[in-house]
């Protein structure tokens, strides 16, 4: 196995000195090179402050939303223990290879005598890297850095040791959007599910864009899920800055208007005389890189916007081609544009052709028109009339698919039960607590018609009935994968 040879002994001691110099022990290759290397975390100094003339202990609590994550805490108290006040890596065991991306490798680790503390560790060694990806591991680095979100992973520790970079960041141990959609009927999420991812992606876009960050690499694989079900963004490596200027405009509405009073004419309930339409001034924040301008081809082909294809130059746009793209991928499964080949999808992207929706087999869901609605106005192929360029998420936010959504409350939002998601174990516990409450059930019911003789029940009746309140979705897909595809 490939996490054998790389690390045959997951439970490595990786501090073998403690002087602070490059130099690696000799061993049998240059990456287990890395296990003899004397390295110490060099925290971010806007999360965590780890100066030993610190005399408060406000200094060194992280600056961030989590800042009472349990994270932040087991880190603060390794430093507190720490003889120089230091995180070292003798302080991390490493659990376990979760994948290997463009750039490194990505490690489960846990801080020692702390294992409710889990991180990833992406390693990255730079010597097996060009110049051109050695830019792109200074800009994941810097990115990282500036983040301050819930759908967007925290930096806790930057490592910099001889040839390595090592970025210790969020594990979310419930995989990758992509992988979950695999798992689902069809290869399809339900259109309400679709609704909250979309939801999420865009207000972490939103923010991104607010720092003047382009990410280029939207796509399910770089979503992962966290814990609790709530997406989070991954792989930085292929955005760009750029410069960013917030503006405040004013935006004149109709609405209706009528006067309603309860002792004339028209009651409480309907409009009186003097009914019409009324001016409103709404006030709209826009914070959205406009300006922003690149002409390097990078992402994953089936996600790129014709822009970028044409190599002419592209800017902010880029970002929300690929949100349509995702969207209409969780919703069937496939890209648009998708080719028989890799040459044949970037040609569908860069001609003419319209996108083509498949042909529903059922009844379509409630709202799928909306949908469809937004995705044609975010796959326009000319960057200028794109949903988004010009005043970014806050036009996408007032679309109609999402409609009821309370932004400011979306990280509270209850993440959807799917197949092979969060809600699948709660299903599974379901399961249980119904194959005991019908035995229990079926041994009062024969007492009591042994008894009384009287009565009659329907079990199964009382067992669909069961099934439906307690978690009608696990049921329908457990006798029906087709039924909600």
């Amino acid at each position: 196995m490939e996490e054998e040879t790389y690390f045959p002994d997951t439970d490595l001691d990786l501090s073998f000195t403690s002087t602070t110099t490059d130099r690696t022990f000799p061993c049998s290759s240059a990456r287990s090179s890395l296990a003899r290397s004397s390295l110490t975390l060099s925290f971010n100094e806007s999360r965590l402050s780890s100066s030993t003339t610190t005399t408060t202990t406000t200094n060194i609590t992280p600056l961030h939303h989590r800042k009472w994550d349990p994270r932040w805490s087991a880190i603060k108290a390794a430093t507190n223990l720490s003889s120089d006040g230091n995180l070292h890596l003798r302080h991390l065991k490493l659990i376990r290879h979760l994948g290997t991306g463009n750039l490194g490798r990505v490690f489960l680790c846990h801080l020692r005598d702390c294992n409710n503390a889990t991180f990833a560790l992406k390693v990255i060694d730079r010597e097996t890297l060009s110049n051109k990806k050695l830019s792109h591991v200074q800009m994941e680095a810097d990115i990282l850095s500036m983040l301050d979100h819930p759908f967007l992973p925290t930096l806790y520790a930057h490592i910099e040791a001889s040839h390595y970079t090592c970025l210790l960041i969020d594990f979310c141990p419930k995989g990758d959007l992509h992988s979950l959609l695999r798992k689902q009927p069809g290869n399809r999420f339900p259109l309400a599910a679709v609704r909250f991812f979309a939801a999420e992606v865009l207000v972490a876009l939103e923010y991104l864009h607010a720092l003047g960050i382009v990410y280029r690499d939207l796509k399910p694989e770089n979503i992962l899920l966290r814990e609790d079900g709530h997406i989070m963004l991954s792989d930085f490596d292929l955005c760009f800055k750029a410069d960013m200027v917030p503006t405040l405009k004013f935006l004149r509405r109709q609405r209706g208007k009528s006067k309603r009073n309860c002792f004339s004419g028209g009651g409480c309930f309907g409009p009186v005389a003097g009914s019409g339409e009324e001016e409103e001034v709404f006030p709209e924040f826009v914070a959205e890189p406009t300006t922003a301008f690149s002409r390097s081809c990078v992402g994953t082909h089936e996600y790129l916007a014709p822009e970028l294809v044409s190599g002419t130059g592209h800017g902010n746009g880029v970002d929300w081609w690929a949100f349509g793209v995702f969207i209409y991928e969780l919703l069937y499964g496939t890209t648009p544009f998708k080719g028989a080949s890799k040459e044949s999808t970037l040609r569908n992207i860069a001609s003419n052709r319209k996108m083509k929706f498949p042909q529903a087999a059922e009844v379509e869901e409630a709202g799928i028109a909306e949908a469809k609605d937004l995705m044609e106005k975010l796959l326009v192929k000319d960057p200028r009339r794109r949903l988004g360029c010009s005043k970014g998420a806050q036009d996408i936010k007032q679309h109609p698919f999402f409609d009821g959504i309370k932004w400011a409350l979306i990280r509270h939002y209850k993440p959807p039960e799917v197949v092979g998601g969060v809600a699948r174990k709660r299903g599974h516990v379901e399961h249980v607590k119904r194959r005991r409450w019908f035995w229990k059930a079926h041994d009062c019911l024969m007492i009591r018609n042994r008894n009384k003789g009287s009565h009659s029940y329907s079990l199964l009746g009382s067992h669909t009935k069961r099934i439906s309140a307690s978690n009608y979705y696990d049921y329908v897909h457990n006798n029906n994968p087709r039924k909600n595809a």
